[in-house]
C-alpha cells in the first residue's frame, strides 16, 4: 500500500492566510497538519531576507513545532516564507507558495502568484486570477424559496464601510428583489455601527457574527441566485467565485486611493466572474476551477 502523502501547513495566524494553504491540501487529497511558526523577534524576520539571499537555510531564527515528516510544505504570508524552505529542505520535501513571495528569492519548487501582483514569468510560477479557495457547506442555511445573500466585511486599512452607504445598498437589493428570501452575514471586522444599522432590516436568515460566530457563506453560495459581497475581502470574493451557482456582485466601498483590490475585483469583472455594482444588477456566475492550477503545479513538481 502506498504511503498516505502529507502536506505541512506553516500558519501566520492570520486566517485569510491559512485557508488557502488548507485549500491547497484539502485539492491534492492529501492530508495536512497546521502548525504556527512566528519569528523569534522583528529583527529576525529582517535577517531571514538577507539570510535568503545568501542562500542560507537555518532554523534559529523562528519557532514553530514539527515532529514528523512530511511531502510537502506550504505557507501563505511573508511570516512564512522563509521557514517553508528551511523546513522543506530539512524534510526533503517540496516547497510551495500561495502568494508571491515578495522580498525572498523566488527559488521555491512551486509559487502560485495572483494576477494582480504581476508576478515576472518563470517555470515554477503559476499566476492564478484569486486566492484558493476550497468552498465547503456545512447545512447551517437552506432556502425556502428564490434567495438574495448579503456578506458584510468591514474596515480595514485600505477601506472603510460607512452606515449611508451600506444602507443605500440594502435598500436597493431588498428593492430590486422584492419577493425574494434575503438572508445575511457579517465578518469579524463590521464595526458594531454597521449591526445598529442592520436592526432596522427584516431577514429571513441572519448571522451577526459579534453574537454567533459562524459563517454561513458556503451555504449561501450552494442556496442562493446570487450573493453580494462588499468589496473588501478577496478572500470572501474568492470563496464566492470558486462554488456553487450563485452570481457575484460587489458592492465597492470607499477606498483610501487606488489600491491592488479594486485591481484585483476589476480583473475578475472583465472575465466574467463578478459584477461590480454600479447603480446596476448584472448575473455573472463564471466559477474557477481551482483543480487546473493544482494539475500545473503537479507536473512542476
Amino acid at each position: 500500500m502506498a504511503a498516505v502523502k502529507r502536506v505541512l501547513v506553516l500558519s501566520d495566524a492570520r486566517l485569510g492566510h491559512v485557508n488557502q494553504s488548507i485549500a491547497y491540501a484539502k485539492y491534492l487529497g492529501y492530508e495536512h497538519d497546521v502548525v504556527e511558526v512566528v519569528f523569534k523577534s522583528k529583527v529576525s524576520k529582517i535577517f531571514s531576507y538577507i539570510f535568503d539571499a545568501l542562500k542560507i537555510r537555518t532554523g534559529i531564527l523562528f519557532q514553530t513545532k514539527v515532529h514528523r515528516r512530511y511531502d510537502i510544505v506550504v505557507g501563505t504570508g511573508s511570516s512564512t516564507y522563509y521557514a517553508v524552505k528551511v523546513l522543506a529542505k530539512k524534510m526533503h520535501a517540496k516547497s510551495v507558495t500561495m502568494m508571491l513571495p515578495r522580498g525572498y528569492r523566488y527559488d521555491f519548487d512551486v509559487i502560485f502568484a495572483q494576477n494582480h501582483d504581476n508576478p515576472v514569468k518563470k517555470d515554477n510560477i503559476i499566476e492564478i486570477p484569486s486566492n484558493f479557495a476550497y468552498v465547503e457547506p456545512k447545512g447551517l442555511y437552506k432556502a425556502k424559496k428564490k434567495s438574495i445573500a448579503i456578506v458584510l466585511g468591514g474596515d480595514s486599512k485600505v477601506f472603510s464601510m460607512q452606515e449611508k452607504e451600506i444602507a443605500a445598498y440594502l435598500d436597493f437589493i431588498m428593492k430590486y428583489y422584492k419577493g425574494y428570501e434575503m438572508v445575511l452575514s457579517t465578518s469579524p471586522r463590521t464595526s458594531k455601527k454597521i449591526e445598529v444599522l442592520l436592526e432596522m432590516y427584516n431577514f429571513a436568515y441572519q448571522v451577526i457574527f459579534s453574537q454567533n460566530p459562524i459563517n454561513p457563506m458556503a451555504d449561501f453560495l450552494k442556496e442562493c441566485e446570487m450573493i453580494c459581497i462588499t468589496g473588501d475581502s478577496t478572500s470572501m470574493i474568492s470563496e464566492a467565485i470558486s462554488y456553487g451557482k450563485s452570481a457575484v456582485l460587489v458592492l465597492p466601498l470607499e477606498s483610501k486611493g487606488k489600491n491592488k483590490f479594486e485591481t484585483f475585483m476589476q480583473a475578475l469583472e472583465k472575465k466574467g466572474y463578478l459584477h461590480i455594482f454600479n447603480g446596476n444588477i448584472e448575473q455573472k456566475n463564471k466559477k474557477i476551477n481551482f483543480l487546473t492550477y493544482i494539475y500545473k503545479a503537479n507536473e512542476i513538481i
